[in-house]
């Protein structure tokens, strides 16, 4: 892997992940930008002793533009675009946009390809491993900056998800703070350390893979499965089967076999459904250990693969119960979805 690191016209950086060592990048950003003006602003919930980030400049963010004015395409025949080059492998740059910006963290796209039309499930394996490896060093050079407690890397797909560009992109959110969710599952793994002596995370895949009824696929170094309690009609949750805390401890032999594994799994998201379905809506979310929380060591990077969609033509809503109370019912039983997810494979 060969990494640029460049400026866009407005002082925001951008990096570009190519695959070959030759490539150069030296094309400038030829457009005529502002400086960035943003107004991120963490306020603190005194009931629920969790965080919001307030950013109203993000009204003025780009919505739904038709192809040929996509910002995340590369720059060529005559569109000057967040990405300078006439092509690239994979890009990230500094969100224009962000929720979080300063002291109230940081926000990144990351373009997976320059390929307008695709998705990551069209991605060959040496295109998500450059993708996993350009999502490794953004986690190992945020967690540098004195003001990122965590690293949250991710990608919403479909308009169902409220995606407003069609590029296949993800984002990567540092945040000053450990997030709610982290939180939970922190102590979560600390009561079970305390009760029973051992790892919780280690307990949860040993079981699932014990039970054999819920497991979607299983490699020699990853584990997916649809997990006991899900809370989304399909839901998937791949872990390293070696525990580490973050993307950065992942071993040579997880990482060779993590594109074949992941990209197996989107292409049977696109199938559940049915042939002549659109394209399944998700989000797919890595979760990694904060940087200096207490039991950052008993906690286990894995990523989450879910989608809104509960069956062909519905969505599920976050309604009363779960907007209101946090507490999610699910119509679709886990092991009639890891059921279908098997029947789903690949040819």
């Amino acid at each position: 892997m060969k990494k640029t690191v460049t400026k866009l016209a407005d002082g925001r950086a951008l990096v570009y992940y190519d695959s070959r060592d030759d490539v150069v990048r030296d094309a400038p950003d030829r457009r005529p930008l502002d400086p960035i003006s943003t107004t991120s602003e963490i306020r603190h919930d005194a009931l629920l002793g969790d965080a919001v980030a307030i950013a109203s400049h993000r009204q003025g963010r780009t919505y739904h533009p038709p192809a040929d004015q996509c910002p995340l395409c590369p720059s060529r025949d005559g569109m000057l675009s967040e990405i300078p080059d006439a092509h690239y492998d994979v890009a990230v740059f500094e969100n224009r946009f962000p929720s979080l910006a300063g002291d109230a963290g940081r926000c990144e796209v990351v373009c997976f390809t320059s390929d307008h039309d695709a998705s990551f499930a069209d991605l060959t394996g040496e295109q998500a491993a450059l993708v996993l490896a350009a999502w490794t060093d953004r986690t190992a050079e945020l967690a540098e900056l004195p003001e990122v407690e965590q690293v949250f890397a991710f990608e919403n797909r479909g308009a169902e998800i409220g995606v407003t560009l069609g590029h296949p992109h993800g984002q990567i959110y540092a945040y000053p703070f450990v997030t709610p969710r982290s939180a939970l599952m922190l102590r979560a793994a600390a009561e079970h350390r305390a009760t029973t002596g051992r790892n919780l995370f280690d307990d949860v895949v040993e079981r699932e893979i014990a039970a054999g009824d819920r497991v979607v696929l299983a490699g020699e170094h990853w584990v997916a499965f649809v997990p006991y309690a899900a809370h989304w009609p399909y839901e998937v949750h791949l872990y390293p089967r070696r525990r580490v805390a973050d993307l950065r401890e992942l071993g040579e032999e997880a990482r060779t076999e993590f594109p074949q594994m992941y990209l197996e799994l989107l292409r049977r998201f696109d199938r559940i459904f049915g042939e002549g379905e659109p394209l399944t809506p998700y989000i797919a979310a890595w979760h990694q250990a904060p940087f200096r929380a207490a039991g950052r060591a008993d906690f286990a990077l894995h990523l989450e693969l879910f989608t809104i969609r509960r069956t062909s033509g519905k969505l599920k809503f976050l309604a009363g119960s779960e907007s209101g109370m946090s507490v999610f019912i699910n119509d679709v039983p886990p092991e009639a979805a890891a059921e279908r997810l098997r029947e789903v494979a690949s040819k």
